[in-house]
């Protein structure tokens, strides 16, 4: 064979490698959505594909061939077109022998680059930038290879699928779509420009619905506005143009006793016509619903929709009132900042650039987003900032109490009757021992400041 023909047939080999390298890394890069998309526009070749996305052993038995058969047949023709010259051309300064083996080295080293390059790193590099573009182009020819090497692909199938059972691995893809799929994606959407970061937070917040409990997002009992089913018409406008809602309970006797709840747009419609308000008129109240406090706002969210509500009173175990949620309280969690910036402004509140002022009450989802924390300690045991620090403590937190954790101190400012009104949330520096996250055991640096001020006030 002449050196011309030689370099033809090495040519040739380069490109059957590459189709095999493309057909190889198109395959296994196609993203099943987009192939999903193109089926359902009519492309019978992305249907073709995900078919074979779901049993690809064949598909890549043929590959696998076809690339080492290729690469050992191209190293044969290489070596006996490019040795003899490059032997010629160092038996001008060194010995047969070792002109011979520098020939050997050179061919082999020509021959390996070229397969690297142009049959392995190029069509790699390219049918990685559009997977789904070349995989629907490759189906055909592959189909056409798949039946040529049936006997060669059934050996090395059976082979292959016995090592798979001895070793206990899974014979197929696991193609199943999870959230943590769906928020990387979301999130290398973000860092693309595809996504604003407050969209990218949207999506991650309809995800937190069936992790985060209801009470991270309700009115606590204690900002409840509620009527008893006795109070009077002076009271009833008093009470609505002091604290104006939407929807007031109405109890009996105490708040933990509500047999319903009133529409504030009944009461103004009255108001209106100048009736008299009063709740002893049934027709007022409307059934309320009534939903545990471990329910988390998915939960919630279908309870909404099976009964056709808005509004809830949540309970605790004890049967004992802890707050309500409405509607707008959920889609205020999903939304975020963009419907509810006042709402978390007067939760957490940045005083500069490395300290925040944050209620007790705040979601400890919402502090760890502003805080840019991953992770928090015994997050399953709480659900609010104070909740956290009860945890931490391992009692009710005294006013100036510290703890310290993932390289922030939370200094509790203000207690008004055990409940946490503010805390101090200052970044450590971080070359600071405590700015490193602790364990868990050892997260919380509990300082009994109220004695070590009064020590110091007496010294």
């Amino acid at each position: 064979m002449s050196v011309f023909q030689s370099l033809l047939v090495i040519a040739l080999l380069i490109l059957l490698s590459a189709f095999f390298s493309m057909a190889e890394i198109s395959l296994a890069a196609s993203r099943r959505l987009r192939l999903r998309q193109l089926a359902d526009d009519g492309d019978e070749r992305a249907e073709r594909a995900l078919r074979v996305q779901e049993q690809p052993g064949e598909y890549f038995t043929v590959v696998q061939v076809g690339q080492n058969a290729v690469a050992i047949l191209g190293g044969i023709v290489g070596e006996g077109a490019f040795s003899p010259s490059a032997t010629k051309f160092f038996s001008l300064w060194f010995s047969p022998e070792l002109a011979s083996t520098l020939g050997f080295l050179l061919s082999f080293l020509i021959i390996t680059s070229a397969f690297i390059l142009l049959a392995d790193l190029l069509p790699r590099r390219i049918s990685m930038n559009e997977p789904e573009r070349y995989i629907v182009r490759v189906l055909a020819p592959m189909r056409w290879f798949v039946l040529i090497f049936k006997p060669i692909i059934w050996f090395y199938n059976l082979v292959t699928d016995t090592l798979f059972r001895l070793l206990g691995l899974p014979a197929t893809r696991d193609e199943r779509i999870t959230s943590e799929d769906i928020l990387a994606m979301t999130e290398a959407g973000t860092k693309a420009g595809v996504l604003e970061a407050r969209e990218q937070q949207v999506i991650a917040n309809v995800f937190e619905l069936d992790s985060r409990a209801v009470a991270s997002a309700m009115t606590l009992r204690e900002r409840v506005a509620f009527f008893y089913k006795d109070d009077d018409n002076n009271v009833i406008r008093a009470r609505i143009a002091e604290e104006p809602f939407s929807t007031y309970p109405v109890c009996d006797g105490d708040i933990d006793r509500v047999i319903g709840y009133v529409d504030a747009k009944d009461l103004f419609q009255r108001a209106l016509n100048n009736q008299p308000l009063s709740l002893m008129d049934e027709t007022l109240i409307h059934k309320v619903l009534i939903v545990p406090d471990r329910l988390s706002l998915a939960e919630v969210l279908e309870q909404f929709r099976q009964v056709h509500e808005d509004f809830a009173v949540i309970v605790n175990e004890y049967s004992r009132v802890v707050g309500v949620v409405t509607l707008n309280d959920v889609m205020s969690t999903v939304m975020g900042d963009l419907v509810s910036a006042s709402e978390e402004e007067e939760q957490i509140i940045r005083r500069d650039e490395h300290s925040w002022l944050i209620d007790g009450v705040a979601p400890i989802e919402d502090v760890m987003r502003v805080l840019q924390l991953d992770e928090m300690p015994h997050d399953d045991e709480y659900e609010t900032l104070a909740g956290f620090l009860m945890v931490m403590l391992r009692r009710v937190p005294r006013r100036t109490d510290v703890v310290t954790w993932g390289g922030y101190k939370f200094e509790v400012l203000d207690v008004d009757s055990y409940r946490i009104d503010q805390v101090m949330v200052t970044q450590l520096p971080v070359n600071t021992p405590e700015s490193a996250a602790p364990s868990a055991a050892a997260a919380a640096k509990v300082q009994s400041s109220a004695a070590q001020a009064a020590k110091s006030n007496h010294s």
